[in-house]
Parts: structure tokens; sequence; C-alpha cells
């Protein structure tokens, strides 16, 4: 078994993990709320999502580890950004007027 096949296998057994752990909660949550706490009535929703997010990230592990994922557009390190120049450009005025004075060596 290759490496790749490794992570992969991982990968799903990280899914059908967190689905296990999912689902039961979901349920024991649905059965209090129904029994009067309220409080439960959160982890109602939130469980779901919770297995929704895992799926989410199972997906997206599994294209980062197949190659496949798009790279992320980035701009060329040659192009200048205005925004950027004039942060720094304010960050410099900033240091120079809060540089405390110097004092002369023969003082101490």
């Amino acid at each position: 078994m290759s490496e790749l096949q490794k992570n992969i296998f991982r990968i799903h057994l990280g899914l059908v993990l967190a689905e296990l752990i999912c689902l039961p909660a979901f349920v024991i949550e649905i059965m209090r709320a129904l029994g009067g706490n309220e409080l439960s009535w959160a982890y109602v929703f939130e469980w779901p999502l919770f297995a929704v997010y895992a799926v989410y990230m199972w997906s997206k592990m599994l294209r980062q580890e197949r190659g496949q994922e798009k790279p992320k557009r980035r701009r060329p390190p040659d192009e200048e950004d205005p925004r950027l120049a004039e942060w720094n450009a304010y960050l410099a005025s900033v240091h120079q007027i809060n540089q405390p004075a110097t004092r002369d060596k023969r003082d101490v």
C-alpha cells in the first residue's frame, strides 16, 4: 500500500469517525430536547452542522492529497500594491514621530 493510499484511507476513516460521533450525539440531544431540556435545542442544530463541516473538510483534504486543489491566484511579486506602499509610508511616519530622543553617550 503506497503512502498516498494510506493517507486517503486515513482521511476516509476520519470522516467515518466524525460521523459516528455526530449521529449519536444528535439523537441524544434531540431526545433531551424533547424531554424538556431547552438548552439541548441548540445542540440539536449544532451536531448536524459539525457533520456537514466534517464532510466539507473530508472533500477538501481528499482534493489536497490527490493534488487536485486549485492553486490560489496570487499577485506577481514585482507588481507594486499602492495600498501596501501607502500603509508602509504611514508606518514609517509613525515610527519617526514616536522615536525617543537619543541621549548623548557622555550624559550616561
